[in-house]
């Protein structure tokens, strides 16, 4: 299951993971993340080799300048800590799931 987190986990835990790392990023009032979150829910839930997770850019703004995050939804993933994909607007889960294959 995807959770929320906020900078200083980002900083303990999403930095530090071996392994690849999927961000949503997401706010509650936005339609197409709400679309997007059952799908999130599903990845995570089948990709256990991958750390999913979501960021409230309402809550941590630091966190969506830092990807210059400047549309929502956007999912960004990272591998040893640094930015290696980017993805802007809504995504179907073969569409994630064939981002996640490439990437791993």
């Amino acid at each position: 299951m995807a959770r929320e987190i906020n900078f200083d986990e980002y900083n303990n835990e999403v930095l530090t993971s071996d392994k690849l790392v999927l961000i949503d990023f997401f706010a509650t009032w936005c339609g197409p993340c709400k679309m997007l979150a059952p799908v999130i829910e599903q990845v995570s839930g089948e990709n256990a080799d991958v750390m999913v997770v979501k960021v409230d850019v309402d809550k941590n703004p630091e966190l969506a300048v830092l990807y210059k995050v400047a549309s929502i939804p956007t999912l960004v993933f990272l591998k040893e800590g640094k930015l290696v994909k980017e993805h802007v607007g809504f995504a179907s889960k073969t569409e994630i799931q064939n981002m996640i294959n490439k990437l791993k």
